[in-house]
């Protein structure tokens, strides 16, 4: 028997945007840019003398509201921390559409952040998302993406954390990303074949446009389905580069409309304008439909 995975929603996560949640300029400021989503971060962007206040103010964020359609993450520190508690309770109780929480090393790590939101009394929208940035949780990645498949499971999405896999394992951020292909690939796999949304890691050099276009194109032909950013000014390329194009668009529609014609109800394979394409091109034109008319919804151009 098939095991049930927490559904989807087809939304679009091409730009995923970290907020510092102390400073209410910045959150007040992210009302009005093009993300898709905004992670308001109560972790590494935060001082520690500054976390209770922080807290206060992201929860505040979320329940005042004014974000539109953007999915709105909050992230916690963890659970080992002297913080983590009160973040996971305090962001419970608010309802986001996620939480995300840090370094995750394996699926019990999953099970303790659940058990902590579903005390709190948590409706089932609210979703767990998980940081895969450490060696263990790398290694663990299809046991962790497997707690999607269990009863009441509320994981719904991977986030790389990249720079903190550079640095627990020596491996070189190289432009071409080559040292930490295996990682991405590993998440990727494991995020598909469990049913979760998979972020990339973020680029830390916000003004090298070139560099910031090339693994944002990286990022959208190793599977991803967005890139987590650290500057406004990245959210419009990072926006183009994870949409499908005007013309993958329209080819998807020809080829879903020619398998939905009587005469091709029982084929496997059939031309459309000269070309073989098979039943599995229009499950997969499908998807950027769906990607396509959801970020229509946002105002997208697509």
């Amino acid at each position: 028997m098939a095991a049930t995975i927490r559904p989807q929603s087809v939304r679009p996560r091409r730009s995923v945007l970290y907020m510092p949640g102390s400073n209410a300029r910045a959150l007040e400021k992210a009302k009005t840019l093009a993300a898709d989503a905004l992670i308001l971060d109560l972790e590494d962007a935060v001082a520690p003398d500054a976390k209770a206040m922080a807290r206060t103010q992201v929860c505040d964020a979320i329940k005042n509201g004014g974000y539109g359609k953007r999915e709105m993450i909050i992230r916690t520190n963890g659970l080992d921390t002297a913080w983590g508690l009160d973040d996971v309770k305090a962001a419970a109780k608010v309802e986001p559409d996620a939480i995300l929480v840090p370094k995750v090393n394996s699926a019990y790590d999953i099970q303790q952040y659940e058990a902590v939101i579903n005390d709190v009394g948590a409706s089932d929208k609210v979703a767990l998302w998980a940081m895969m940035e450490t060696p263990l949780g790398l290694l663990n990645a299809q046991q962790i993406a497997a707690t999607a498949a269990e009863p009441g499971a509320r994981l719904a999405g991977f986030v790389m954390g990249t720079n903190d896999i550079a640095k627990d394992t020596g491996l070189r951020l190289t432009a071409d990303r080559v040292p930490l292909l295996y990682s991405l690939e590993v998440c990727v796999l494991a995020a598909r074949a469990y049913g979760l949304a998979i972020m990339d890691g973020v680029y830390n050099d916000f003004k090298n446009e070139t560099g910031f276009a090339d693994v944002c194109a990286q990022g959208a032909e190793l599977g991803f389905d967005g890139k987590t950013l650290i500057h406004p000014v990245q959210i419009d390329p990072c926006n183009a580069a994870f949409s499908p194009s005007k013309d993958e668009v329209q080819w998807a529609r020809k080829i879903i409309a020619a398998f939905e014609e009587p005469e091709n109800a029982d084929k496997g394979a059939i031309q459309v304008e000269g070309k073989m394409v098979e039943r599995l091109h229009a499950e997969i034109g499908k998807k950027h439909v769906a990607i396509a008319d959801a970020i229509a919804e946002l105002g997208g151009n697509v």
